[in-house]
């Protein structure tokens, strides 16, 4: 009993910790600590390598503390995710995290929990209702800026194809503008015509795919640029130009989530960069959050998030552009993926 108490301790200092770096705010805990803890958490899918490293990192989270999870994945299915979720309301958890598949049908589902006496923690996406008790994210439009930058940087003119994430994932929005941003003076100077513009549904690679054809169709292969939302969409588009002969680098190509397969195209020249962030960090601040709330203490946070005149707190980590002239250092020294991986 010590020992887990020591450990809940950790974790709750863990989640007070991380919000203190950027906040500066002093909000102490209060009361004691609560026996028997149990954390719901829904993922929207382990399709994509990231989303299996959260699920790990909540797992080892969970290990580490003795903390009971409950961990259900949605695969990309909204009705699926509110089912499951309905579910874990009803085996008694005391918190909610869930990365909603849609921000907007994810609101029954914090509706369901807060009428259960549950709070809800939106975990890397948010769920668009006021009603909220916390978004833990990394800073999208910073991601999206990262892009775009990286663009600007090394492209001085040229037909770009401008590829956005799921319609129903309202991270893509912060994300889109961030990189849209970062690009916009060459647009508007006539450096830069956006060939194509559109949605991924799903994140889906062969969906990506099928855009990124008829692009390279509607054109004539006259494309110098992409921006790909992630890193399994950038895989797709270097797919594509790979079978008209120009996955050669020429063509630059971005990407998010720092991916094996997508540093591995980092190394070979066929994708340009894409951005890290850990985890690691997030999973435990989103763990670390649940176990205060789960003990009636209140959580730190980095201000308010707002769109559409819907806001909530929101607690933010930053990324870092990864390219061939860092990807050892920000990953590799860092432990985030094992070296042999690149083999």
């Amino acid at each position: 009993m010590k020992k887990k108490l020591v450990a809940l301790l950790l974790v709750a200092m863990l989640a007070f910790g991380l919000a203190a770096c950027t906040t500066g705010t002093d909000t102490p805990p209060t009361g004691g600590e609560k026996d028997g803890i149990k954390i719901g958490i829904s993922l929207p899918t382990q399709r994509e390598e990231r989303w299996v490293l959260d699920k790990e990192a909540f797992e080892k989270n969970a290990s580490e503390t003795g903390i009971e999870i409950a961990i259900q994945i949605a695969d990309n299915n909204a009705t699926t995710q509110q089912s499951q979720c309905e579910n874990l309301i009803s085996q008694g958890i005391d918190v909610l995290i869930c990365a909603p598949h849609d921000g907007d049908a994810a609101v029954n589902i914090v509706e369901m929990a807060h009428e259960a006496g549950i709070p809800v923690i939106a975990y890397d996406r948010p769920i668009m209702t006021p009603d909220l008790d916390l978004y833990v994210t990394f800073d999208q439009y910073e991601i999206g800026k990262l892009m775009g930058q990286y663009m600007v940087e090394h492209l001085e003119s040229g037909n770009i194809v401008f590829l956005k994430g799921d319609p129903g994932d309202p991270t893509c929005v912060p994300l889109a503008q961030g990189a849209k941003d970062a690009i916009q003076a060459k647009v508007d100077s006539g450096d830069y015509v956006i060939v194509m513009e559109q949605d991924v549904k799903d994140w889906d690679p062969v969906n990506a795919l099928k855009i990124m054809e008829n692009a390279l169709t509607a054109n004539d292969n006259n494309i110098q640029g992409v921006i790909a939302p992630n890193d399994g969409t950038a895989g797709a588009v270097v797919e594509a130009l790979a079978a008209q002969g120009m996955a050669d680098g020429s063509v630059i190509v971005t990407g998010q989530d720092s991916e094996v397969d997508a540093i591995k195209r980092i190394i070979e020249g066929t994708q340009s960069m894409t951005v890290f962030f850990d985890v690691r960090d997030l999973a435990g601040a989103a763990f670390g959050a649940a176990v205060t709330m789960a003990n009636g203490q209140a959580v730190r946070d980095d201000g308010i998030y707002e769109e559409d005149g819907i806001s909530f707190p929101q607690l933010v980590f930053p990324p870092a552009q990864v390219t061939i002239d860092n990807y050892k250092e920000l990953l590799l020294d860092s432990g985030y993926m094992d070296p042999k991986d690149l083999d």
